[in-house]
């Protein structure tokens, strides 16, 4: 089964690269898929830029990446806790994996909050924030 995963994350990275309203996607060397970057904990990071919440949104639960996500328990243990985190950045600003983890750390720990929310429970940027 996670052959089909991995079969999947060229034309799912292509789709990204494509869409409206995309800045940013973590990659690998050569500017490949960056699931194997870091994989301590037996985590996948999967890290994108993008210019408003809703375009996100888009791409994520209304473009063919819908049906990818609806197959991820084939290739992923359920998850107790969060494991996407959104947050707000300047323009022009890239996040690094730590910069990541501390911010899914601080969901996992406070709960939404303006500086590490979800989809269910986000924020309005505030002052030069401009890209999540």
């Amino acid at each position: 089964m996670a052959a089909d995963f991995v079969a999947a994350l060229d034309p799912i990275n292509a789709l990204v690269d494509a869409t409206p309203g995309f800045v940013w996607r973590l990659t690998g060397l050569g500017g490949k898929d960056a699931s194997s970057i870091d994989p301590c904990d037996n985590l996948v990071t999967n890290m994108t830029v993008w210019e408003s919440r809703e375009a996100m949104w888009e791409f994520t639960y209304r473009s063919e990446h819908r049906e990818f996500m609806q197959r991820r328990r084939e290739w992923f243990m359920p998850q107790a806790e969060a494991s996407t985190v959104l947050w707000w950045i300047s323009a022009g600003h890239i996040p690094t994996v730590f910069e990541a983890r501390e911010r899914l750390n601080r969901l996992r720990e406070m709960g939404p909050t303006p500086e590490a929310f979800t989809f269910a429970h986000s924020y309005e940027p505030t002052g030069e924030l401009v890209a999540v």
